[in-house]
């Protein structure tokens, strides 16, 4: 190594010289644009899990020190068992023992994972490559997200599509799919309608990255792009997110007066969508009749969660201490259904999962789990508590994305599912990664705090 090199860490002699840990960023951005295809990107989680534990099983662990530091290291683990320790627990009695089981030991491929995600934002340059990109991933989704909105198609879902039509002569959605989609599906497509709440958690990454750069005007033009295609793409949960992440990534940058005249806007901007959506205008008038009608006028402005709701408590009351099982909810709905013979808010069939984070984690895993997902909340907040400001202002975009992710006065995806699981997991290791990256003397604009 020549004295004119910087390197973005020193090398351990004992960690092994492969180049795996390096492409970590790459493999972490890879995993996230394939979200529209997710047996893909369930591939390519799994693929990068088990190249990181190959690496570490290689050399013995030996040099982990070179990949993350300890605080790194141990926050990164505590936090997947403070989500995964409930799931086994709560397996072991659970309305489907054999299921509950398989999928606690399937989802022990997310710590390799969490590993591999931490390690790519352990040092300046695997900061640019992944941060730079996830900003970089909501730009593109949100152009083509403004596409939809005035052409009525996703280029890239249109593009997606095609190439799925060509390889299985098979469209990615079904006719009824297509039918039933009430909202913007974007480069996620109609029959996988989440684009709204991803980007609403993955916005602070593309707001902090133009923030930085271009200031305050960069930042509203952006929030006001990714703020459109939430207002078409979105659920309510997704627009209370995204209200939250312009509260807390605007306030510092614009100040309070500037940050209200946003909010003002955006309450036009929704009146104006809502004369140009149908269904931005049911959403809209759904809230506005909660808000003054009785129990039954509650639950059909809430799409029908008071009853689920009302159905989690139930669970939690006579499961207290591990809950029905992680992704137990749909077999013990039948039994906790309050109104159970009337047709529900979303049609035929059993509520999938409790739409509500405490109520998911209290019903499903009861309070064991709660208090593992607690504990893991306190650690990550001492964390956040006893870092220095520099990494905490490294850290903010990817602790605002979790923060808003598990805020617990809303609406959720199911915590325990597939997808949304690792998407959370994923904002937990990023979270990790960059709070607690082991910071260099060799390392330029590492050394203090910006201005």
């Amino acid at each position: 190594m020549t004295s004119s090199t910087t390197t973005d860490s020193v090398r351990d002699p004992r960690a092994p010289r492969t180049v795996g840990w390096r492409w970590a960023p790459h493999w972490v951005l890879a995993f996230v644009i394939l979200w529209p295809a997710p047996g893909y990107a369930e591939g390519v989680m799994v693929l990068g899990a088990l190249a990181a534990l190959i690496h570490l099983v290689a050399a013995r662990f030996r040099g982990g020190a070179a990949l993350l530091s300890a605080p790194a290291w141990a926050l990164t683990s505590v936090l997947f068992f403070a989500y995964w320790l409930p799931q086994l627990i709560s397996a072991v009695d659970s309305v489907d023992v054999g299921r509950a089981l398989r999928e606690a030991v399937v989802d022990l491929r997310y710590l390799p994972f969490l590993w591999l995600v931490a390690s790519a934002v352990a040092t300046p340059r695997g900061r640019r490559i992944t941060l730079g990109g996830l900003a970089a991933i909501v730009a593109v989704w949100t152009i083509d997200g403004l596409c939809e909105v005035v052409f009525g198609t996703s280029p890239l879902f249109f593009g997606i599509d095609q190439l799925k039509q060509l390889i299985s002569n098979r469209p990615m959605c079904s006719v009824e799919q297509l039918a039933a989609a009430d909202r913007l599906g974007g480069v996620l497509g109609p029959c996988n309608l989440k684009l709204g709440i991803v980007l609403a958690s993955l916005s602070p990454f593309a707001l902090y990255w133009v923030g930085r750069r271009f200031g305050a005007t960069g930042w509203l033009v952006s929030s006001a792009a990714i703020g459109i295609v939430i207002l078409f793409a979105g659920s309510r949960a997704s627009w209370l997110t995204y209200a939250l992440v312009l509260l807390f990534s605007g306030w510092r940058l614009l100040g309070w007066r500037r940050l209200l005249a946003v909010f003002a806007a955006g309450l036009v901007l929704a009146a104006i969508g809502a004369t140009v959506s149908p269904q931005v205008r049911d959403r809209i008038e759904r809230t506005a009749a909660g808000l003054s009608a009785d129990e039954s006028g509650v639950d059909a402005a809430l799409s029908g969660r008071a009853r689920i709701w009302d159905a989690a408590v139930c669970m939690i009351r006579e499961n207290p201490i591990n809950g029905v099982g992680a992704r137990g909810f749909r077999e013990a709905f039948p039994g906790c259904d309050p109104d159970a013979g009337q047709i529900a808010a979303w049609g035929d069939g059993p509520a999938f999962h409790a739409h509500q984070i405490v109520l998911e984690i209290g019903s499903e895993t009861g309070l064991v789990g709660l208090l593992l997902w607690l504990a893991g909340a306190a650690m990550a907040w001492r964390a956040w508590r006893f870092a220095p400001p520099i990494a905490r202002e490294r850290a903010r975009p990817a602790m605002l994305a979790l923060a808003v992710t598990v805020f617990p006065f809303n609406t959720h995806l199911a915590f325990y599912s597939t997808f949304w699981g690792g998407f959370t997991l994923l904002l937990s290791a990023l979270y990790a990664g960059t709070l607690l990256a082991r910071v260099e003397p060799s390392q330029p604009g590492e050394g203090k705090a910006p201005h």
